[in-house]
């Protein structure tokens, strides 16, 4: 997770760098809106992605009943 943090702020500040490179005149709140969507959308990604390895390292995947197997065929 520190790893993704630390990737997560690089990739904010060099897309905050491209975006006052372009010299568009937005204001202050444009820059806020961008930063906190990228930053928070990977985050909430990398969250994500970690809670689907900590499911499948602890067994909970395995622990699925799978009683529809052999009932996916339409009845005579």
């Amino acid at each position: 997770m520190w790893l993704m943090l630390a990737l997560t702020i690089a990739v904010v500040v060099i897309a905050m760098l491209v975006l006052w490179q372009q010299g568009a005149l937005v204001s202050v709140h444009f820059f806020i809106a961008s930063a906190l969507g990228i930053g928070l959308t990977m985050l909430l990604m990398s969250a994500l992605m970690g809670l689907v390895f900590l499911s499948n390292g602890t067994g909970h995947d395995h622990s699925v009943n799978h009683r529809l197997d052999g009932e996916d065929q339409a009845p005579d």
